[in-house]
């Protein structure tokens, strides 16, 4: 089965997990998946994320993360640029996301980058994702 949209896909695993309170979803793997995730665990967005190997494409079990009272710590996830829809940013219009208490997840020159990093590297980019 072809995806058109895999980043999409895997943002709506993660987000109606964390809404149902699971301990984990479990999404797609690929190389940009895999860096997304890994910026979300850097940022204490989610626990930790393991791969999963299953002879064909592979998945990643995300361990999502909670508050004591088991309110989620993500609150917001969403897709910015779509397939049939880039949205691009200049290094001097990266935004911060709910007054710098979210975050924007970039793909740039320099690789994926949070808003803060672009910022602070001075690289614009495709946006692919907010975060809060």
């Amino acid at each position: 089965m072809s995806l058109t949209d895999p980043i999409a896909e895997a943002l709506t695993r993660i987000r109606n997990a964390n809404q149902a309170k699971k301990e984990s979803a479990e999404v797609r793997a690929s190389k940009l998946i895999g860096q997304v995730l890994e910026i979300l665990k850097r940022e204490r967005f989610i626990k930790d994320f393991r791969f999963i190997d299953d002879k064909k494409q592979g998945s990643y079990k995300v361990y999502l993360k909670f508050r004591k009272n088991k309110l989620p710590v993500i609150t917001g996830l969403k897709r910015v640029s779509l397939p049939g829809l880039r949205r691009y940013v200049k290094k001097e219009d990266v935004k911060k996301v709910y007054g710098g208490l979210g975050m924007s997840i970039l793909t740039t020159s320099k690789g994926i980058l949070t808003d803060d990093d672009a910022r602070n590297q001075g690289v614009g980019g495709e946006v692919l994702c907010d975060v809060w």
